[in-house]
Parts: C-alpha cells; structure tokens; sequence
C-alpha cells in the first residue's frame, strides 16, 4: 500500500514543502511514483519518515540524521536502541530542567505576588517580604514551608483579602474574648485557637498542634510578632499563645 505525499504529511504533521525538502536532499525519498509523476510512499518510507523526525526533535541537523540512518552496519533493531537510550537522556534532562523550576517557584519570596500598593491595601503596614529570608532560613527545609509557597503562588489580591479578613475577624473575637475576662485556657478560647490552627491548615500548610504551639512561642518571644499582635490590644499575643499552647495540650 503506498500514500501520497498529502497523506504522509497529514499521518506525520508535517507540511508538503517540508516532504519535498527531504526528497530534494536525498534523506527521504518516496519508493515509487505514480504514472503522473506524483510521489507515493510505502510503509518502509514512513519508518524512516518517523526516524527522521525523532532526531530532528532531539535537535540533530539534517545532514547528521542522514548519516545515522545511511550507516551500513546499522540495523533498525539498532536505532531503536539508539533512539531509546536518546530519549531516555531527554526525558532525565527535562526532569532535571523541572525540578530546577520547581525549586525556583518555591524559593520565591513568600509567593506574595502583589504590587506594593496591592500589598498595603491588603496587609496595611506590615509587609509580608520583610521576614522573607529569615522564614526561608529557618523553615526553608520543611515540607509546611514548600506547601506553603506552593499555595501562596497561586493566590490572588482577592485570596489574600479573604484569608487577611479571616485573622481580623478571628482576632476581633479573641479581643472579645480576653475583654469579657475568659481565662485563655476557658473552653471558648481554646476553641477559638482550633479555629486559629484550622485556619492555618485551610490557607497554608498541614499545621498539628504540636507545631502549633510552638509557633505560638514566637507570639511572645519575638518581639516583632508581640508589637504586630498586640496593636488589637495589649496582651493579645500572650493571650492568643496560652490559649493555642491550651489547645494543644486538650488534643494530646
């Protein structure tokens, strides 16, 4: 059975010019022709089509695949081998080439893709990239700290909003709290803190309450994380702490 030159470059996807270039050049030329004239392939024509177009796409010249294919002593057992052990190097150079990109995506600063004016209408005046590297060093080799930037680089203006609105409300309602004289380790703030820790889980990364509490430590321990807290009121961030490190310690 043979096929015409329009068939082969829609089996192939290649355009009629280009199948003319190659028989032009002697690299693939059809086995017989019609009585018009016109080129006819045959399934051995496609074999070889198939070939070319394989080392073509490993980036080989022209005049290099006529060689492989042209070699004597070569067998098509033997460009198979060739062919396999070629792609087998591309896909472990790809594979390379994305774990690169994965890692890039990852090390960005907090996945915080927002304009500086982006930036202070959802955060105000504290700045998400300030502690970036110190995050980075200290957690960079977490899987929380990978998930974490894996979720913020997809997030937008309007996600930020969101997950900014949630703390707000979450801190209004601790405020609440600690104002009605509710001693932190009442059943209502340790509630409020599942609901901190949940909060965490649903927008950033998978958070126990083991690790919970000791990110709470940092509440009252850093005092860059007690100012911020504390501007809802005085004592806020002490408070919020004892009533995580409550939490965790009901749920073992």
């Amino acid at each position: 059975m043979s096929y015409s030159v329009g068939q082969v470059a829609g089996f192939a996807g290649v355009t009629v010019r280009t199948l003319h270039h190659y028989d032009e050049i002697g690299l693939l030329r059809p086995s017989t022709r019609s009585t018009a004239g016109h080129r006819r392939y045959d399934d051995a024509d496609l074999d070889r089509l198939q070939s070319i177009l394989f080392y073509r796409e490993l980036g080989f010249p022209l005049d290099e695949v006529a060689v492989l294919l042209d070699d004597p002593d070569a067998d098509p057992q033997a460009h198979l081998r060739r062919q396999h052990s070629l792609l087998t190097d591309r896909i472990e150079q790809l594979q390379k080439m994305a774990a690169a990109v994965e890692h890039a995506m990852e090390a960005r600063k907090m996945g915080i893709n927002l304009t500086p004016e982006e930036k202070f209408e959802v955060f105000g005046d504290f700045d998400p990239d300030q502690y970036a590297d110190e995050v980075e060093e200290r957690w960079g080799d977490t899987e929380a700290y990978r998930e974490s930037q894996r979720r913020a680089a997809s997030y937008t203006k309007e996600d930020w909003q969101r997950i900014q609105a949630e703390a707000d409300g979450l801190n209004d309602r601790f405020v609440a709290l600690m104002e009605s004289g509710a001693a932190p380790e009442s059943e209502a703030a340790m509630d409020l803190a599942e609901e901190h820790r949940q909060g965490i889980v649903r927008n950033h990364y998978d958070c126990s309450h083991q690790l919970h509490a000791c990110i709470a430590e940092n509440y009252v321990t850093d005092h860059r994380f007690t100012e911020n807290i504390d501007k809802a009121k005085p004592g806020l961030a002490a408070y919020l702490r004892d009533a995580i490190r409550a939490n965790a310690e009901r749920h073992g």
